[in-house]
């Protein structure tokens, strides 16, 4: 066991069930310094996560990415502060996990585009009906991270319904496992850029269509 002597500003230690602790965009910057950027990322996403009443689970986040810039900036000299500053551009308010904050990362530094986080897809009736873990909105296309949990014959039975209804609304899923973001030329980069091209290629085919008559 190593010990270590910090100093804290104002509102950096806070009391919670009785507990003394650092609050939690504080405990992030101290984190910086012992992990990766990819890593810096997901614990800040984690941090600034929230869902709104359109959500079957509701949260509220720990902290706002506006707390964490503000921590950054309070301590300019601090170890990690340089790798946090870095992440700070690449955190997003919707993953849920470590895993979906890897697949997005994955798919920007593939040069594909960043999806939208926290999109609801809402049925003919205007009710919210099914929330993608992350979605190409434009292109109809929903991304859905499914854990090892999801092997799990419930789970398995409620994805499968899921994306069926996902489907009847127009919208096409993309399932991601595990598997897919591993290695040096993950999977999920491929599935994605291929759903991306076929579903432009489709549209376009459409437009030819509507311009003769069709």
């Amino acid at each position: 066991m190593v010990g270590h002597q910090l100093t804290f500003k104002p509102g950096e230690v806070i009391v919670f069930d009785g507990v003394r602790l650092t609050s939690p965009a504080r405990t992030w910057l101290d984190l910086a310094q012992l992990m990766t950027i990819d890593g810096i990322v997901a614990a800040g996403d984690s941090i600034v996560v929230e869902h709104g009443e359109n959500h079957p689970r509701p949260r509220k986040a720990l902290a706002s990415v506006e707390d964490l810039k503000a921590m950054v900036a309070a301590h300019p000299g601090m170890r990690g502060v340089r790798q946090a500053r870095l992440a700070l551009d690449l955190i997003r308010v919707g993953a849920d996990s470590p895993r979906e904050t890897q697949m997005r990362l994955l798919l920007v530094q593939a040069g594909l585009p960043e999806p939208t986080l926290n999109h609801v897809i809402f049925n003919t009736w205007g009710a919210p009906a099914v929330w993608p873990d992350a979605a190409y909105v434009k292109e109809r296309i929903a991304l859905q991270y499914d854990g090892w949990h999801h092997g799990e014959p419930e789970q398995y039975q409620r994805d499968i319904k899921r994306q069926a209804l996902t489907e009847r609304l127009g919208w096409r899923e993309l399932r991601i496992y595990h598997d897919d973001l591993l290695g040096l030329r993950p999977e999920v980069v491929r599935k994605v850029r291929w759903a991306l091209r076929t579903g432009r290629e489709l549209r376009e085919l459409a437009a030819d269509a509507r311009k003769i008559g069709f």
